[in-house]
């Protein structure tokens, strides 16, 4: 617990740059599924933010966490203010106690119809058994555990169940990685992975380098949420002040196409490197690009995509919008990436299309594409 209150002292840019993520995403979320509401009436119009290990809402220097900057946003949105349920928990009860005080000094909080709701709970079995049990409005759930302990494929499924629900959660790679090979935690492993996946995960990480074994957990993690409900999974790693290690990454996960695009343009912003235009979706502190791959082919070049739509729709016909959404899940390409591409094979003769786009390095979302 003590080296858990000394993460709060001060808040280093990894930090920033995840609550920049979250707020981010909230923000954007918030407003397609107020607008979604708007039509239908009849429906609860409501949206709620859960955040599991929530903090003290400040950092000792001064800076807010992430509670702190949905709330301050959120009072400065009518739409937010008359919808808004929110549910912060923490185990710890200093922690609990100092975010309570630290809400109530937020100017104009009481603009929110639904008071800011704060829980002093261990994270585990019970909440995701409380979640299962009940159809939640929609929901951005965020879970940030200093380890892993609470962290489980049911806690996440329990809240992503219902329509309009989200979830990001914080993955502590090195302890986690530590974890897989350690038999006392292995309850915890198997709640995270899945019991056979776990297992048969601890035997082939053995003898790996250490970039190979993070492929391994991170690859087998997203597929285990796919397995378990999900339908899109997106990580974003964060590297440690030397550039040298992973220290852990946020992993998104949800079941509608439009949130894993927005939080896709989201972190590809966010994101420390480029290659080609392409994002690396990790945060290197010292701006150092990753000699391998992480996961699903992140961080190849531009070139690479233009082979690859030629052999993916060799003889199709089809929109860019339609070439975009078949092809881009699980890789690190971006509206913007595709747009380029396509214009350079069209520049280039190696495709046709049913109108020219307008203007160079672009090209509309109904250009109909006719691959070779």
């Amino acid at each position: 617990m003590s080296t858990n209150k000394n993460f709060f002292k001060e808040q280093k840019e990894q930090s920033q740059v995840k609550a920049t993520i979250i707020a981010k995403y909230f923000d954007v979320w918030s407003k397609v599924i107020i607008r979604t509401q708007k039509k239908y009436p009849q429906y609860p119009q409501k949206i709620a933010y859960i955040d599991l290990f929530a903090g003290p809402g400040r950092y000792e220097d001064g800076s807010v966490s992430t509670p702190l900057k949905i709330l301050t946003n959120a009072v400065n949105d009518p739409d937010l203010c008359d919808r808004l349920v929110s549910i912060f928990n923490d185990g710890d009860p200093d922690n609990s106690k100092a975010l309570e005080s630290t809400i109530s000094e937020i100017e104009d909080i009481s603009k929110l119809k639904h008071n800011p709701v704060i829980w002093n709970q261990i994270v585990g079995e019970e909440i995701a058994n409380r979640f299962e049990k009940i159809n939640l409005i929609p929901t951005f759930f965020f879970v940030d555990p200093w380890g892993y302990k609470g962290l489980s494929l049911r806690l996440v499924n329990s809240v992503i169940k219902d329509w309009g629900c989200d979830s990001i959660f914080f993955f502590n790679y090195n302890r986690i990685s530590m974890g897989l090979t350690n038999p006392k935690v292995k309850s915890h492993m198997s709640a995270l992975f899945g019991n056979e996946r776990s297992d048969i995960l601890r035997e082939r990480i053995k003898d790996k380098s250490p970039l190979e074994k993070e492929l391994l957990i991170i690859e087998e993690l997203c597929s285990a949420l796919k397995e378990y409900g999900a339908e899109y999974v997106l990580p974003f790693r964060f590297k440690d002040a030397r550039g040298t290690r992973t220290s852990h990454h946020l992993i998104f996960v949800c079941k509608d196409f439009k949130g894993y695009e927005l939080m896709k343009e989201i972190m590809a912003k966010e994101s420390s490197n480029h290659e080609d235009g392409v994002p690396s979706f990790e945060y290197d502190p010292a701006d150092l690009l990753p000699k391998q791959t992480l996961l699903f082919k992140l961080s190849r070049p531009l070139h690479d995509l233009k082979t690859n739509l030629m052999i993916s729709f060799k003889g199709q016909n089809l929109s860019m919008k339609d070439i975009y959404m078949q092809h881009n899940v699980d890789t690190p390409y971006i509206a913007k990436n595709y747009k380029q591409v396509l214009w350079e094979l069209y520049d280039n003769k190696e495709i046709s299309v049913n109108r020219s786009p307008k203007k160079p390095n672009t090209f509309a979302d109904d250009i109909i594409v006719k691959f070779p």
